[in-house]
């Protein structure tokens, strides 16, 4: 081996610390052991890591931000394999660090996460809400070893296990005129007021819903959060559409929601798991995605009663 784990966690500190003095300090070794490493590394990589100031420290370069970036990737599965060593596989412990997409994230994770740490409480969950964008470059940063996220505009370099489908299904207020109805066609809304979610990626999936029937949509409102959305929807504002099951059918001031599917069979979003390909998982993300596949197939709770709403992807 060119270079060892010793060489990266020395590396990885001092960059934390853009200091060798400090890390040194942190680490309980001579600061000319610190400053090896890094040479060490830079010798064998061809890469300049740091660029050092006189009496100022360490600043990492930008070849130096993404190798610091691998670095911890490999530091926390090598974490993770060792634990997984000495308890044989029989425990699954350490940190886990997983972003989801905001639409479901509320009404999903937090129910999946209380059961998985009760099944591996020696496993320390952080969980993360972004937009698309963020999730794909996130995993690519190793800032999340998993994301639970749609398959809109997957990356090549990106395995996605999809789980569930949920097809598009308009929202609607107490009062609106289409409220009583059992199902709607989107030929129907389109000429109506829709309320948009103004999210990168969602509006453009929701106005392809209508491209592809040769429609144009009303956007009589936008708004950046689904809160903001679902109030101005139950005070009769419009209408909306959404794909992921309302966990609640009350807007946050106590307005009423009534979900209505569609007539058309209009293309789908897919939930799944995806993560960085070229990365080994560690012994919770494995154990974190089978209990979201055990979640997926254990469709008891009121989210998911309707089945209109949804479709499983998986046995």
């Amino acid at each position: 081996m060119r270079f060892t784990l010793k060489h990266l966690r020395y590396f990885v500190v001092a960059g934390e610390m853009s200091s060798v003095t400090k890390a040194a300090e942190v680490l309980h070794v001579s600061q000319p052991s610190i400053s090896s490493a890094i040479l060490h590394l830079e010798n064998v990589t061809g890469l300049q890591l740091f660029v050092r100031h006189h009496a100022q420290g360490l600043s990492l370069t930008p070849p130096g931000r993404q190798f610091i970036r691998k670095a911890k990737q490999l530091l926390a599965e090598a974490d993770g394999l060792e634990h997984y060593a000495q308890t044989l596989g029989q425990d699954v412990a350490g940190s886990l660090r997983i972003v989801g997409f905001p639409t479901f994230t509320p009404v999903l994770l937090p129910g999946l996460i209380k059961r998985f740490v009760d099944a591996y409480p020696a496993v320390n969950v952080h969980c993360d809400e972004r937009h698309q964008k963020d999730i794909i470059q996130s995993l690519h940063d190793g800032r999340y070893e998993l994301a639970l996220t749609y398959d809109m505009q997957i990356p090549g370099d990106i395995e996605f296990e999809p789980l569930m489908e949920f097809p598009p299904y308009a929202v609607v207020g107490r009062n609106h005129p289409l409220a009583g109805r059992s199902e709607v066609s989107l030929r129907e809304l389109a000429s109506e007021p829709m309320v948009l979610l103004d999210w990168p990626m969602s509006r453009e999936y929701f106005y392809s819903l209508f491209l592809s029937l040769e429609l144009e949509p009303n956007f009589a409102y936008r708004a950046e959060s689904l809160g903001m959305v679902r109030g101005l929807v139950g005070n009769g504002f419009g209408y909306t559409l959404f794909n992921s099951p309302m966990a609640c059918n009350l807007a946050f001031d106590g307005t009423e929601l009534i979900a209505i599917p569609l007539i058309e069979q209009l293309r789908p979003v897919r939930l799944g798991v995806a993560r960085l390909s070229q990365f080994r998982l560690t012994p919770a993300a494995e154990a974190f995605i089978k209990k979201v596949g055990d979640q997926a197939r254990d469709l008891s709770s009121s989210v998911f009663a309707d089945k209109r709403f949804y479709r499983l992807l998986i046995d």
